[in-house]
């Protein structure tokens, strides 16, 4: 059985698939922080709105969530995506919620490549 916290971010990523970006914009803070590693580091909720708005799929992605971990204020989500393309990426993001209940995220840090089967 998932704890609420789980249960958020997992309707979190599968707004990340769905490109649903009001759901995002709520679940964060204001000076929210998103490291997207190797990429680009996007600071303050209008810089991460505007962010959503460019990455948004027409159609939605196929999620695969293979670990989903909270602990306190902290959580990690791993799993990966697929494309309508069917690109698969590899996805790891680790979370910093700014308290424990009914919290919004306040950092993110995201791992994300794409899988080339050889």
């Amino acid at each position: 059985m998932e704890t609420n916290k789980q249960d958020f971010l997992r309707q979190l990523n599968e707004a990340f698939a769905n490109s649903d970006v009001d759901f995002i914009l709520n679940a964060v803070t204001e000076d929210i922080h998103w490291t997207i590693v190797g990429d680009k580091i996007i600071q303050g909720k209008e810089q991460f709105a505007s962010s959503l708005q460019e990455m948004a799929s027409p159609e939605p992605m196929k999620l695969e969530i293979r670990h989903l971990i909270t602990h306190g204020k902290e959580a990690v989500v791993e799993g990966s995506m697929i494309t309508p393309d069917g690109k698969t990426y590899s996805i790891c993001d680790i979370y910093r919620f700014n308290g424990f209940k009914n919290a919004q995220i306040k950092e993110m840090t995201s791992y994300v490549f794409e899988v080339v089967n050889r």
